[in-house]
């Protein structure tokens, strides 16, 4: 019987520090600096970190409801549901900043994007994407790219470690096939 208990409690221990190595507190010592940062979710405003794709490529879209792109949300839903078993994590940010195109509250723009486009990909809470309110994860892929976003639905693409980012202008589409070669470059990295 002790032998059992220890080895539960043994189990146990084993078990909960693998738990503590794959938590955010921990993985943040190891994350990228290009995401470490933590945005409230656009579903129930919880605070996520971008550390937990750490490893991943990560497709970062600045997105808008009311926009001539909007039905890109279709396109990057379907990247998302093909590639995310290989790597690929698409992550939205709603923003108002071109043309008052996102007008409405984050429950607001949760139910259509999950009504009208059945977007099951990561999605924060409205962010400023350009000038001297930008938000910090913005600011840090314009000056690595040298490219703002001009436009609703400007995409960036992080590599796998965090340090590598390509910029694509609103009107790449997600089929684009340069766009796709990159993102599968960094997938095969």
């Amino acid at each position: 019987m002790l032998v059992r208990r220890r080895a539960l409690l043994l189990s146990a221990v084993v078990l909960s520090a693998g738990l503590l190595a794959a938590s955010p507190a921990f993985a943040a010592d190891s994350c990228p600096a290009l995401l470490n940062h933590s945005f409230p979710a656009l579903q129930d405003q919880k605070p996520q970190s971008l550390c937990q794709w750490q490893g991943k490529v990560l497709l970062v879209v600045n997105t808008a409801s009311y926009c001539g792109f909007t039905s890109q949300y279709d396109g990057l839903e379907k990247l998302y549901a093909r590639l995310k078993a290989r790597g690929l994590v698409v992550v939205g940010f709603p923003s108002n900043d071109f043309g008052e195109q996102e007008p409405g509250s984050n429950q607001e723009i949760a139910e259509f994007c999950r009504l009208t486009y059945g977007v099951q990909f990561p999605m924060f809470a409205k962010a400023t994407v350009v000038g001297k309110n930008a938000s910090p994860l913005y600011a840090q892929l314009a000056r690595a790219t040298g490219d703002a976003p001009q436009w609703n639905f400007h995409k960036y693409l992080i590599d796998r470690s965090g340090t590598r980012v390509l910029s694509f202008g609103s009107r790449v589409k997600p089929d684009d096939r340069e766009f796709l070669a990159r993102i599968d470059e960094f997938l095969g990295k």
